[in-house]
C-alpha cells in the first residue's frame, strides 16, 4: 500500500475513526449514526473526527498507526473495518497508538499491550475510551482487559 495520507482538521480532543472497509454503506451510516450520540449518560457530546476516504481502504492497524506517527495527543485510533462493518453491534476496532520507543522503558511497555495492542468495541464505547485515555483516567490495557472478559471480545461501555 502506498503512504497514506496525513490527517488534518482533528481537534485535541475529538476521537479519530479511520473508514478502512467501503463494502457496506448501511453498516457504515449505522456506525457514524451511534457515534454522534451524546454519551456518558447523555451528558457529554460526541467529538468524532472521522476520516471516510477510499485512499484507505484495506488499510492494516499498523499503517494507519505509522500514518499517524506525527500525532503526539492520540493516545488510540479506532478502525471501522471488515469486521466493523458485518458484526452485529458494528464493533470497531480500537488500537492504541503508542509505540515501545515512546514507552519509559520495556516494562512499562509490555504492562500497556498485556492484553493486545488492540480491542474491539462498540460505537458507544469509542468516547469512553478516547476521552479516559487522552485524560490518563485509565489505561489502555484496562479497556483490553475489560473487552477480553467480554463473551464476544468487546469493550461495552458501561
Amino acid at each position: 500500500m502506498s503512504a497514506l495520507p496525513e490527517v488534518t482538521g482533528r481537534e485535541e480532543f475529538d476521537a479519530l475513526v479511520v473508514r478502512t472497509s467501503y463494502g457496506d454503506e448501511q453498516a457504515w451510516r449505522d456506525i457514524t449514526e451511534a457515534l454522534a450520540q451524546p454519551w456518558g449518560d447523555g451528558l457529554f457530546e460526541a467529538c468524532v473526527h472521522l476520516v471516510d476516504d477510499p485512499v484507505w481502504s484495506g488499510a492494516t492497524a499498523d499503517e494507519v498507526v505509522t500514518a499517524l506517527s506525527d500525532d503526539e495527543e492520540l493516545p488510540v485510533v479506532f478502525l471501522a473495518d471488515r469486521a466493523s462493518m458485518d458484526g452485529d453491534h458494528h464493533p470497531l476496532l480500537a488500537v492504541t497508538t503508542l509505540t515501545r520507543e515512546e514507552c519509559v522503558d520495556e516494562e512499562d511497555y509490555e504492562q500497556l499491550v498485556r492484553f493486545g495492542r488492540e480491542f474491539r468495541t462498540t460505537p458507544a464505547g469509542v468516547h469512553d475510551v478516547h476521552a479516559n485515555l487522552s485524560t490518563g483516567n485509565i489505561g489502555f490495557e484496562e479497556f483490553a482487559e475489560s473487552a477480553g472478559e467480554d463473551p464476544e471480545g468487546i469493550y461495552r461501555s458501561v
